[in-house]
C-alpha cells in the first residue's frame, strides 16, 4: 500500500504544452469597454488558430464597478487545452490596465512580476469613490504607481491612452487594443487585430484611428519605462472679448493686478479673472480694493506670503457657489463643448444631457432680497413650508429647449446677486474671517497665513457647503485656543488637514480634543 501511495504522488514530467498558454488580465473600470476589448482579443486569437477562454470577475465597489477580465489562449492541438478561470499571483504574462490605479491594484495583487509580465497601462486617472469622498486632496499618487511598475514589470508601456482615444473620436478600449498589438507581446500580425475591429461593425473608423495611434506609440518604444504622463489640462482661455468700453475697464483692472509684488502677482490676476467671471467688472474692483488694503499692510521681508494667500482665498470666498452660479455653469456653451469632447458621440448621434437638481429651502430663501429673506428664515413655519415645496430631486434635460431656458434665465439673474440674502451672509462671513486673519497676523505672521488657508474648508453647494462651513467654524474655534503659542500655526495646519481627511469630521474631533487638552493646561497656568 505504501509503495502504491508513493508512486501516485511521484512528480510528473513537465508538460511543454503549458509553456504555450498565454495568460492575459485586463483590469478596467465600468464604462471603459473592458468587455469589448476582451471580445477583440478573443476574435484575434481565433483568427490565428488559437483556442481561447475568457472570463470576468466583478470588482469591488470602491472602484466604481472595476472588473478583471481574464483570457487564456494556446495554439490548437490534438487535445483541447484546459484553461483556468481566474488569474493567479505571479502567473500573468500580459496585464492591461485601463487606468493608472488599476495598474497599481494589479501590482498589489501580485499579477505583475519582473520575470514575465508585460504591463500596458493608460496614464490617465478615473478617480475611485474612496478618493472622491475625502473633502481635501484624496487623490492617490500616480508617481508611486509608476515607480512600482518600473520595478515590478518585466516590460512597462505607459501613455495617456484615454486622451489618444478621445482625440481619435473613439473610446479607450481601441487604444488599449492598439497598445497591446504594438507591444508585440502576442504573436499575431497587425492585420488580424484590425480585422477584429472591423468585424465588430460599430464605430470602426474611429476605433481604427485610435488603434493605429496607440500601435505606433507602443511600437516605437519611446514610452516604455519613461514614466511620462501626458498632460490633459484644458487649453488656456483666449483673450477677453466684448464692447470697447468694457475691455478698457478690464485692462485697467489687469494693470492694477500687475502692480502687485511678484510673489502675489499671478495669484492676484487669477483671482481677478475668477471674481469677474463670477459676477462683473465692479466685483473685480471690489476684489482688488480688498487685496490692495492687505498688500499695503503686509511684510515684504516675508515675501508677501500673506498677500498671496489672501489673493487666492478671497477670490474663492467671493466666487461662492449659489443657485445662480450653478445654473450659469450648466448652460455655458463651453460646458456643452467639453461634454461633447469627452463623450465623443458618433456622427449624427444626438447627445442627451440630464442635470440633477435638489434645492433646499435655504437655497430658495437665499435668492430672496436680504431683508425679506432674513424675515422668512426666522420663521420655522415658513421655512418648513418652502422646504416641502422644493426639497425634492429633479432631473432636467438641458438638451431640450424648455429646461435649458429655465436654467439659462436663472443663471442670468446673477446681476441681482448682491441684493440677496445669500450674498449678504457670504460677505459677512468673509469679513469676519479676514478680520481674524489680520488680527492673528499682527501677533503671529505664520498663524495669520494659516488662518487664511482655513477658507479651503468652505466649498461646494447645498449640503456640501453646510458641512464645510461647520468644519471651518470648528477649526477656527480651535485656532482661538491656540493664539499666542509658538506652535499655533503648526497646530492650525494640523486641524485643517484633519478636517479635510474625512467627510464626517471624526479626525477633526480627535485633533480638537488634543488641542483642548493642552490649551486648557496653558490657560490654567497663565491664571495661576
Amino acid at each position: 500500500m505504501a509503495s502504491r501511495t508513493a508512486s501516485a504522488l511521484a512528480a510528473k514530467a513537465h508538460d511543454p504544452a503549458l509553456d504555450q498558454v498565454i495568460k492575459i488580465a485586463v483590469m478596467a473600470v465600468g464604462g471603459q469597454g473592458g468587455g469589448v476589448l476582451t471580445n477583440w482579443i478573443e476574435d484575434t486569437a481565433h483568427r490565428n488558430g488559437y483556442a481561447v477562454q475568457a472570463t470576468s470577475v466583478a470588482g469591488v465597489a470602491q472602484r466604481t464597478g472595476a472588473t478583471i477580465y481574464y483570457i487564456e489562449m494556446a495554439p490548437k492541438g490534438d487535445r483541447p487545452p484546459v484553461f483556468s478561470l481566474l488569474p493567479a499571483a505571479g502567473d500573468v504574462d500580459i496585464l492591461v490596465a485601463a487606468e493608472m490605479m488599476e495598474a497599481g491594484r494589479a501590482i498589489m495583487r501580485g499579477f505583475v512580476t519582473p520575470d514575465r509580465t508585460t504591463l500596458i497601462a493608460s496614464a490617465h486617472r478615473a478617480l475611485a469613490v474612496s478618493e472622491k469622498m475625502i473633502p481635501g486632496d484624496g487623490i492617490a499618487s500616480s508617481e508611486e504607481v509608476i515607480a512600482a511598475a518600473e520595478v515590478a514589470a518585466q516590460r512597462f508601456i505607459l501613455f495617456d491612452m484615454d486622451r489618444m482615444a478621445l482625440d481619435a473620436g473613439s473610446v479607450i478600449s481601441s487604444s488599449l487594443f492598439g497598445a497591446l498589438a504594438g507591444s508585440g507581446a502576442l504573436p499575431f500580425p497587425r492585420e488580424s487585430y484590425e480585422d477584429a475591429i472591423k468585424a465588430s461593425g460599430r464605430g470602426v473608423k474611429a476605433s481604427l484611428r485610435a488603434f493605429g495611434a496607440a500601435y505606433e506609440a507602443a511600437g516605437n518604444g519611446v514610452v516604455e519605462n519613461s514614466g511620462q504622463v501626458r498632460s490633459t489640462a484644458e487649453p488656456a482661455a483666449g483673450a477677453p472679448k466684448g464692447p470697447t468700453r468694457m475691455l478698457e475697464r478690464w485692462r485697467a483692472l489687469e494693470t492694477r493686478a500687475h502692480a502687485f509684488p511678484e510673489p502675489a502677482r499671478e495669484m492676484a490676476l487669477t483671482g481677478l479673472r475668477a471674481v469677474v467671471d463670477f459676477q462683473d467688472l465692479d466685483y473685480g474692483v471690489e476684489y482688488l480694493d480688498r487685496l490692495e488694503a492687505i498688500r499695503d499692510q503686509d511684510d515684504a521681508s516675508k515675501a508677501h506670503e500673506f498677500t498671496r494667500e489672501a489673493a487666492k482665498y478671497i477670490a474663492k470666498a467671493m466666487a461662492y457657489d449659489d443657485v445662480f452660479r450653478v445654473a450659469d455653469l450648466k448652460t455655458r456653451g463651453s460646458r456643452f463643448d467639453r461634454v461633447r469632447r469627452e463623450i465623443s458621440p458618433a456622427d449624427g448621434a444626438r447627445m442627451k444631457l440630464t442635470e440633477f437638481m435638489h434645492p433646499r429651502a435655504e437655497e430658495i430663501i437665499g435668492m430672496m432680497p436680504a431683508r425679506l429673506g432674513r424675515r422668512i428664515s426666522r420663521s420655522e413655519r415658513a421655512t418648513r413650508m418652502i422646504d416641502r415645496l422644493v426639497n425634492k430631486g429633479r432631473r432636467l434635460r438641458t438638451d431640450r429647449l424648455l429646461p435649458f431656458a429655465q436654467l439659462y434665465l436663472l443663471g442670468g439673474l446673477r446681476k441681482y446677486r448682491r441684493g440677496t440674502l445669500r450674498h449678504a451672509i457670504e460677505k459677512e462671513h468673509m469679513e469676519r474671517w479676514l478680520d481674524l486673519a489680520m488680527k492673528y497676523r499682527r501677533i503671529d505672521y505664520a498663524l495669520g497665513v494659516e488662518t487664511l488657508r482655513n477658507r479651503r474648508l468652505v466649498k461646494g453647494y447645498s449640503d456640501t457647503h453646510a458641512r464645510g462651513l461647520s468644519k471651518f467654524d470648528r477649526v477656527m474655534d480651535g485656532v482661538a485656543l491656540l493664539a499666542g503659542r509658538d506652535d499655533a500655526a503648526h497646530w492650525c495646519n494640523l486641524l485643517r488637514e484633519a478636517a479635510l481627511a474625512d467627510e464626517k469630521g471624526e479626525q477633526l474631533e480627535g485633533a480638537l480634543k488634543t488641542v483642548r487638552s493642552f490649551a486648557g493646561k496653558d490657560e490654567t497656568a497663565l491664571q495661576n
